[in-house]
């Protein structure tokens, strides 16, 4: 049966509120960069991530690495640094920093990744499969809720986070004087109205 993470994982990617949970240690690929992710550059680096969990997918699908596996490939998910807070208003894009990455099936490891890198960049001849990386990833614990509607209008969900936060007495976390928050993009952009897209968004606490 086919493993989906829409259905099997409700309580991590598709929150119905605002709530808080602790986040487990997931594998990831990964990539890291910084400017507007509305670039030619942007584009290009989240097709590597895409296109090496697709060859990972066929590998697993196939047999090619134990057991036979099928799943749906996890969504998209970026980390972002920026000067000021998401709920304070609209973030200066150029000088966001950034490191996007795709969940991968526990079951794969640091080898398995590395022996498609080099086939896969032959196919596809995209530069940042090169660049990607096989990380581990504990975020810990976090609050979180979907925002529904356009990006550039996250700062109101964001704005409720916090208020949920005053009210709780929880934290976020901040590096010196820069704030870090993520979203797993649930909707693809290409495919979908802006004022339909969902996208969680997460802090993650002290």
């Amino acid at each position: 049966m086919k493993y989906e993470w829409r259905k099997a994982e409700k309580q991590i990617y598709l929150p119905k509120k605002i709530e808080s949970q602790t986040i487990p240690n997931y594998k990831f690929i990964s990539l890291s960069g910084h400017g507007n992710p509305n670039s030619a550059h942007f584009s290009e680096q989240i097709s590597a991530l895409y296109i090496l969990s697709y060859a990972l997918r066929m590998k697993l699908k196939k047999g090619e690495l134990g057991e036979p596996f099928e799943y749906t490939v996890y969504p998209l998910e970026g980390v972002w640094t920026s000067e000021k807070d998401p709920g304070d208003g609209p973030l200066n894009k150029d000088e966001l920093i950034y490191q996007i990455m795709i969940r991968q099936p526990d079951r794969l490891t640091e080898e398995d990744f590395l022996a498609v890198v080099e086939p896969t960049f032959k196919k596809k001849q995209n530069p940042y499969i090169k660049d990607a990386k096989f990380i581990e990833y504990e975020e810990g614990r976090i609050i979180q809720t979907t925002h529904l509607g356009p990006y550039d209008d996250e700062a109101a969900t964001f704005a409720k986070m916090h208020e949920f936060m005053e009210k709780e007495q929880l934290h976020s976390t901040t590096t010196m004087g820069q704030y870090i928050h993520r979203e797993i993009y649930l909707s693809d952009p290409r495919k979908i109205e802006p004022a339909k897209q969902k996208t969680v968004l997460r802090y993650k606490l002290k």
